[in-house]
């Protein structure tokens, strides 16, 4: 069942399931004690760490700041390792080091996708964040450590924790705890963030300022937005940009947001899909997907298929010409309730 679907029957059920959030959240309450009095163990790593997480489940921009904090610390000369849960994925061993020729079923979609874009740092697969961080401190002696989908994640101590929010957070899902709503967590469970990360376009965190003030002033934290831009188009046969696609284009996702990967593309294209094949989040294509794509591609007289670089890195093994990833970027918005800007910020609380 996918996002969506999961969604719809959550609106049509609001009224037996929300009284069952409750419990959820006092179950991750206690959890929470549990670990800050010590009746649950934690780890401290001996280098700085960052935890890039968020409150609700589905696509926020996890990875795209993830894929930001590795450029980062390599432009200052870092080395940093990345740990992640990986998946779905089958790695072979655990802890599983992703290389840039790493099978994609073994290494996962995003940790392959993030080693082969920073090939200077240590991407590493592991279920236990705690067990992976003494593997990669012990073998690589990193600089730094992020990890990544680690909010929940409380075995292994943090130094930084930043919560990325959506607009939906915001509004459509605020409080909404599971099976209720999508968070996994209750609102008290916002105020162990060190920073939050606003994933949102500058002109609509202008139009609702005042109401996310109104939402996140009380945790006194500073707040900071970013989003997401195109900058270009990418061959997944062989990595070549492609100045244009022409005529109609399928778009392909399997990811937690198909809503704004179409906005992505209508936008860098400057026109809408013909049509949008959408996928459970995290799916591993198979060459019988790639038929039904290329067949609905050719009945409905398009082009090109576009898909995004996670998807890419799963159907690489049947691609044809047709076949491109759209490949984005992450830039930093305004900031609210900040001393400066993040890079300055984040640099000053670690190091």
């Amino acid at each position: 069942m996918s996002m969506l679907e999961v969604e719809r029957w959550q609106r049509r059920l609001s009224s037996v399931l929300q009284p069952l959030g409750r419990p959820y959240g006092l179950v991750m309450r206690c959890r929470e004690a549990a670990y800050r009095k010590g009746w649950l163990s934690s780890w401290r790593p001996p280098v700085p760490c960052v935890s890039v997480g968020n409150i609700s489940w589905g696509g926020s921009g996890k990875s795209p700041l993830c894929s930001k904090l590795l450029e980062w610390s390599l432009a200052q000369g870092l080395l940093p390792a990345l740990l992640s849960r990986g998946y779905k994925s089958i790695p072979p061993e655990l802890p599983y080091l992703v290389e840039p020729t790493s099978p994609v079923r073994q290494s996962g979609d995003e940790p392959l996708m993030l080693a082969r874009r920073h090939p200077g740092a240590a991407v590493i697969v592991d279920p236990s964040r705690s067990r992976a961080s003494r593997w990669v401190v012990s073998r690589f002696k990193p600089d730094l450590l992020i990890l990544d989908d680690a909010f929940q994640h409380l075995a292994l101590e943090r130094d930084v924790d930043l919560v990325v929010l959506t607009a939906e957070d915001f509004f459509r899902d605020w409080n909404r705890v599971l099976p209720a709503g999508r968070w996994r967590e209750g609102g008290q469970a916002l105020s162990r963030a060190s920073a939050f990360m606003l994933h949102i376009a500058p002109e609509e965190l202008s139009r609702h300022r005042e109401a996310i003030l109104d939402r996140l002033s009380g945790f006194a934290k500073p707040i900071f937005s970013f989003f997401l831009i195109s900058h270009g188009v990418q061959r997944v046969i062989d990595g070549s940009w492609v100045s244009a696609v022409p005529g109609e284009y399928l778009l392909v996702s399997a990811v937690g947001s198909p809503q704004r990967v179409a906005a992505t593309a209508e936008e860098s294209l400057g026109r809408p899909p013909r049509e949008h094949l959408v996928y459970p989040d995290h799916h591993f294509y198979s060459e019988s997907d790639w038929f039904r794509i290329r067949d609905r591609s050719d009945r409905l007289g398009c082009s090109a298929v576009v898909c995004t670089s996670k998807d890419g890195v799963k159907l690489e093994p049947w691609a044809d010409k047709r076949l491109s990833a759209l490949e984005v970027d992450l830039d930093f918005g305004p900031s609210l309730n900040a001393p400066s800007d993040f890079p300055s910020w984040l640099a000053a609380r670690l190091f």
